[in-house]
């Protein structure tokens, strides 16, 4: 059981006074009694279900996903509220294909961080087609949808796409009212309060507020917390009419302890040049090797105006305008597990062995300024039938990070304690992390236009192409301390280029209700694209080429069960040029890397009868570099990449009770990825299989209560790796969650 120890105070009461509250944010937006409206009409088709999506929200795809030429996965806040799902990493658990990243020793990866296919998809999360930055986990309390777009995708989202991209779909008013409540406790003693508070004012204006607030320990683990309260009110005018107007925002506040993981020691795969340690027993998986004063808090605010408006039957105009602030403040103590990070001390005492700890800080925040606009037209040309779609982007994104350190330049080493490798304490005496003058500053400016069109020669065929073309200036300033050295070292760096994204996709229905596609998609990643970060030498140099990936695929994509069970099948060949490699006779660095990815998935998503729905998929995908060397040793394929992942989720009702199943499957992820013979410490994280569960009863239209079991087998599985293979984060252990949703 986690134990909890809280550096806030009262946090129980704020959140009894926000559930108190919210029956009366409910009743105060209710219209009054004497105002007369027109009775609402509800036209519900008989393809909906509560898993299939059939369009994507963005203006720049215009055809439903059954005639897109892409695989696109869209997972629905209904599949998530009955999984109990709140972040984006556990929504993500229901397409195939992607895999979490941890980091190295001494650099645990802040917020979200993610790779999809192979690739890095870190900075390539979206929220209503703009680019989201910052150091934060997302919560899905305030999401609509969750769009995975999968395959280069430069042309749509812009520089470094090159697996595709995540796409948050932000709730929105709507001109129907609708309240809803939901509370969850579980075994890791952490509390959960939510709500969804719709309220039309008159038939052309609505108002919607979503808050959360949560606080408890995490599954597993002792002393860690995830506190969190955020708030998101939007109002919507002129709904129902041909422009509509949109503002909203959304205010997130987390105050974590954050978790350093692990030792491997004693796990499938542990190595140490020690025959003690080499035979060590596991830690337990509860210890805290941190320090009481460890935190984590974000900050994060987005404030964004869309204006929706149908000029003509035929042409429609969006634009989208958002500025948005994200700061994270971390320190965190980490264990360092690498050639000399454990030592016994002369013993063979389990009892005195120790292992090695570092202090981390992270101060970092990221801003962005965005506009967005795009006009779609639909027009016909003689027989053939076009809907085109053309815009403009402009962005201004920044990402500003102050350094942290134990000592300042030039200052003797602080030594920081190491811990009992069995019984850690929590209160051994650290070094103070202080701002050592150092600082990194990054800013990206970028203007891009793009046009796309679909045309369609009758029912049976249809040609989709787009461009994009960007034109980004990227300046870089830093003041860092070199390893080994003892004083900050100024950097002052910039460049520019202009990139050229397109695609091409040919798509034949051999029914209404079927599609059979090819597509083409080339996407560049330029340097300084992942973190704004650029130096003289490799993938990031200022004169280096932008990487390019190259996309085929072929596809196939069925609804059945006159229109509610969406199948789709694609095979795929993703290659990736321009990556820093070194020359095996000069010994330099040039740009002849390259990684390929072959791939095939399948998915299932809808119903299958009107009590029974589903949600499945599975992917396999080879990973291989290609001419990728260092100085001693060649890459032969992509860290964090199984060959097989699978996920399923199942639920069926009956008589107003609801029961389900979930599995997810990860096949083996390697670590080692190199030809050299030399003994490694966790070359790779064991391939796994989770089961869950959920059972419900609707008590009546309004109540509601969801009791799901997580990990029924009890497996332990890794979650995260870190690169250098001493340092874990476990998997979610046997486990349970109560949850009572109220509507009214």
């Amino acid at each position: 059981m986690a134990q909890i120890k809280s550096r806030k105070h009262n946090r129980s009461a704020q959140l009894m006074a926000l559930a108190a509250s919210l029956p009366l944010l409910a009743h105060a937006a209710s219209p009054e009694d004497d105002v007369t409206h027109l009775p609402t009409i509800t036209v519900k088709s008989e393809a909906e279900s509560k898993y299939k999506a059939d369009r994507l929200s963005s203006a720049k795809y215009t055809q439903p996903l059954l005639d897109t030429p892409q695989t696109i996965s869209v997972i629905k806040k209904e599949m998530l509220q009955e999984q109990g799902a709140t972040s984006l990493v556990e929504a993500l658990r229901n397409t195939p294909g992607i895999t979490l990243q941890l980091g190295e020793n001494g650099n645990t990866s802040a917020g979200d961080a993610f790779q999809m296919r192979g690739f890095s998809t870190q900075t390539s999360t979206y929220v209503d087609g703009v680019r989201d930055l910052g150091a934060i986990s997302r919560d899905v309390f305030n999401i609509d949808q969750i769009e995975v777009v999968k395959g280069p995708s430069g042309s749509e989202a812009g520089r470094g796409a090159a697996s595709g991209y995540i796409n948050l779909v932000s709730k929105l008013p709507q001109s129907e009212s609708s309240q809803e409540i939901s509370a969850t406790y579980n075994t890791a003693q952490h509390t959960r309060l939510s709500a969804d508070i719709n309220q039309a004012i008159n038939p052309n204006t609505a108002f919607r507020l979503n808050v959360m607030g949560q606080e408890g320990g995490i599954e597993g683990r002792d002393y860690i917390e995830n506190n969190s309260y955020a708030i998101a009110p939007s109002i919507a005018f002129g709904l129902n009419t041909a422009t509509r107007l949109y503002l909203y925002s959304q205010h997130i506040r987390q105050r974590n302890i954050p978790d350093g993981g692990i030792p491997t020691v004693g796990m499938q795969g542990f190595y140490n040049t020690d025959s003690l340690l080499a035979t060590a027993p596991k830690v337990n998986r509860e210890n805290f090797y941190g320090h009481v004063n460890d935190y984590e808090d974000v900050d994060a605010d987005m404030f964004t105006a869309k204006i929706e408006s149908d000029l003509t039957d035929q042409l429609k105009l969006t634009n989208i305008t958002r500025v948005a602030k994200t700061h994270m403040n971390r320190v965190l103590t980490g264990i360092n597990t690498g050639a000399n990070g454990l030592r016994t001390n002369g013993s063979s005492n389990p009892a005195e062995w120790e292992v090695n700890r570092s202090r981390q800080g992270v101060d970092q925040e990221n801003k962005i300024l965005a506009n967005q606009s795009t006009l779609n037209w639909s027009v016909k040309t003689g027989a053939v039938q076009h809907d085109v779609v053309a815009g403009m982007e402009f962005l201004k994104e920044q990402q500003s990070s102050k350094l942290m350190a134990t000592q300042m330049p030039g200052e003797a080493t602080a030594d920081t304690p190491w811990a009992n490798l069995y019984h850690p304490d929590r209160n051994q005496a650290m070094p103070a992390l202080i701002y050592n003058g150092g600082y990194t500053d990054g800013e990206t400016q970028t203007a891009a236009a793009y046009l796309f069109d679909t045309l369609k020669f009758g029912e049976r065929f249809q040609l989709n192409g787009g461009v994009r073309v960007d034109y980004y200036e990227t300046d870089y300033q830093g003041l860092t301390l070199p390893r080994g050295g003892n004083a900050l070292v100024a950097t002052d760096l910039s460049t520019h280029d202009t990139l050229f994204s397109w695609k091409l996709g040919a798509v034949y229905k051999p029914t209404l209700n079927s599609s059979i596609y090819a597509a083409y998609a080339k996407s560049l990643t330029p340097p300084g694209s992942a973190n704004f970060s650029l130096s003289e030498s490799g993938n990031d140099a200022i004169n280096a080429q932008p990487q390019e990936t190259h996309h085929y695929e072929l596809g196939s994509k069925w609804e059945l069960l006159q229109g509610k069970l969406a199948v789709a099948a694609a095979a795929y060949r993703t290659e990736n040029e321009n990556q820093s490699t070194i020359d095996p006779i000069s010994q330099l660095a040039v740009q002849e890397g390259k990684k390929r990815v072959d791939g095939v998935e399948l998915s299932a998503v809808g119903q299958i009868t009107d009590a029974w729905n589903v949600s499945a998929g599975v992917a396999h995908m080879k990973v291989k570099q290609l001419n990728q060397r260092s100085s001693s040793s060649t890459t032969l394929s992509e860290r964090w990449s199984p060959e097989w992942t699978a996920s399923l989720w199942s639920t069926y009702d009956w008589a107003g009770f609801k029961f389900g199943l979930g599995a997810r499957y990860v096949d083996e992820q390697k670590r080692v990825v190199t030809d050299s013979n030399a003994p490694a410490n966790m070359p790779n994280i064991p391939g796994y299989v989770v089961f869950d569960a959920l059972a419900g009863y609707n008590f009546n239209k309004h109540a509601s209560l969801n009791l799901n079991l997580y990990n029924l087998a009890d497996k332990e599985y890794i979650s995260t790796l870190n690169n250098g293979g001493g340092r874990v984060v476990l998997g979610q252990p046997r486990s349970a969650a109560l949850s009572l949703n109220y509507k009214f």
